[in-house]
């Protein structure tokens, strides 16, 4: 059992992070329950080598040991993993416009639409791409946290998340836009 003053440490510089774990443990795995599996046993690797963190960037340190545990449920899962049914943001938030108001039927439509087409474009990424667009583009990331996180080179890092966006551009483009 770790000493208090260890667990306090952890909960100070671990715990916040826990919501980022979640969102990049959901776009790996495509699955909401999946995704709480992959963090619940990130959480408790992390916890077990939290002696050895002697960085600053618990939050780095925290989703590339989330990244690594996904690495193993996926090679173990993965003809469970063809099988799962993907998380639908839309079905579990219920967005307001900015000044608190629920907007109209019209307007939640559109965006519950768009997020539709986002979401699919994004599953359809291969995974070495969307890891570093989610890793960026939600989870706001820098090359040097993401290569960190990746374990990969900054330059890498850069020419996987170009190309990324390129074919998330590409995927999202009008049906009449495509020649």
């Amino acid at each position: 059992m770790a000493d208090p003053v260890t667990a306090r440490r952890f909960e100070t510089l671990v715990l916040p992070h826990m919501n980022s774990a979640f969102n990049v443990a959901r776009w790996l795995t495509h699955n909401d329950q999946d995704a709480q599996d992959v963090v619940q046993e990130a959480y408790l690797r992390a916890f077990r080598f939290f002696d050895g963190f002697r960085g600053e960037d618990a939050r780095a340190w925290l989703l590339s040991i989330v990244r690594n545990t996904f690495c193993t449920w996926y090679q173990q899962n993965r003809g469970h993993a063809a099988n799962t049914t993907m998380f639908e943001e839309e079905m579990h938030s219920l967005e307001t416009s900015a000044d608190g108001h629920d907007d109209s039927p019209e307007a939640m439509l559109i965006r519950g639409e768009s997020q539709k087409r986002v979401h699919k474009a994004l599953q359809a990424l291969r995974l070495e791409y969307r890891e570093v667009v989610v890793l960026r583009e939600l989870e706001d990331l820098s090359y040097k946290e993401m290569a960190t996180i990746v374990g990969i080179p900054i330059g890498t890092v850069m020419s996987r998340l170009g190309r990324g966006r390129q074919q998330l551009a590409a995927l999202l483009a009008p049906a009449d836009q495509e020649s």
